[in-house]
């Protein structure tokens, strides 16, 4: 608990979508927070989530040891929020989510920083052919080797106001009148919502078991269901179109020159398979946390892309 803290909790990433709510959540529950960030002055959002001077803005990389090793200084925690959905230039899986986690995990056991808790991802897989889900795998080996205490929480698609999952359809839907369903939009999917993984991290600080969590929401949906939830919560109706996983990974490679890459193939491999909480896995629950039903949690921010005739 906050009470008993003797060193800031280090937040890498906290200037993220999941990492900005960890931060707010620990915030609010009193923790004094080191928020590492490769721009800091492009983080000073965060400082308003507390009271002054109780969350502390450093310029870090995970890439980078120096920076890394400096930020840890005198730390009670580690939470490593770190994560690409792409590379581009130096950001390379193997170099972010494999490597980079390692760094932090070889770094806390040096220091004697004994609570790590890493946001890794349902799926992560040494033997995937995705190169994303093999490097969060390989990642979670690393810190569980150097910190066996180390608490792994794996969530589904996680959701909230400023996601890149509902709303980066929600804003194709402005403008296009199909969607494309890629492999016919089969796969499944548990959303969890961010403030129910920002609430995991603070049941890790708060002493709950060490282990592997996968985080899910109550319900789990195929890729046309979550298309259709969200066309209804935004009242539109636009055409769901299947698009085959050839088709998909072709026009991945060229979208793939993008600065942000709507589709990768890399991401195409991904949507061959469910991501869904597996069996017998520690889950929510397992942290006594009751998972948010998303449709509600949609209402609170995707009404600004509905007409404005609806809006009022």
């Amino acid at each position: 608990m906050a009470g008993t803290q003797t060193g800031p909790v280090v937040v890498f990433g906290g200037s993220g979508f999941v990492g900005r709510h960890i931060v707010r959540r620990l915030a609010k529950d009193g923790f004094n927070l080191r928020v590492v960030v490769r721009r800091p002055n492009e983080a000073l959002f965060l400082k308003t989530a507390g009271r002054t001077g109780q969350i502390e803005l450093v310029q870090g990389n995970i890439r980078d040891e120096a920076s890394s090793r400096s930020a840890l200084q005198g730390a009670s925690a580690i939470i490593n929020a770190v994560g690409i959905l792409y590379e581009a230039g130096p950001q390379k899986f193997d170099a972010v989510q494999s490597a980079g986690a390692a760094r932090l995990a070889t770094l806390a056991a040096e220091l004697g920083i004994d609570r790590f808790i890493q946001i890794s991802a349902i799926g992560a897989d040494a033997g995937s052919a995705s190169a994303y889900a093999r490097s969060k795998a390989e990642g979670e080996d690393a810190i569980l080797a150097a910190c066996p205490q180390a608490h792994i929480l794996r969530p589904s698609i996680v959701v909230g106001p400023e996601d890149d999952f509902f709303n980066r359809f929600a804003t194709m839907a402005q403008i296009a009148p199909a969607l494309p369903l890629i492999g016919g939009g089969l796969t499944r999917y548990q959303p969890v919502s961010v403030f129910d993984v920002a609430q995991a991290v603070a049941a890790c600080l708060a002493q709950a078991p060490s282990g592997v969590y996968e985080l899910g929401g109550p319900q789990i949906y195929s890729f046309r269901e979550l298309m259709e939830l969200m066309l209804d919560k935004i009242d539109k109706r636009r055409v769901l179109v299947p698009l085959p996983f050839a088709a998909a990974g072709m026009l991945a490679q060229f979208g793939r020159v993008l600065p942000k890459p709507p589709l990768t193939p890399d991401q195409v491999i991904l949507l061959r398979s469910d991501n869904v909480v597996g069996e017998n896995m520690l889950d929510l629950a397992a942290l006594g946390i009751e998972a948010t039903p998303i449709a509600a949690l949609l209402d609170s921010y995707l009404g600004r892309y509905r007409g404005a005739a609806k809006a009022v």
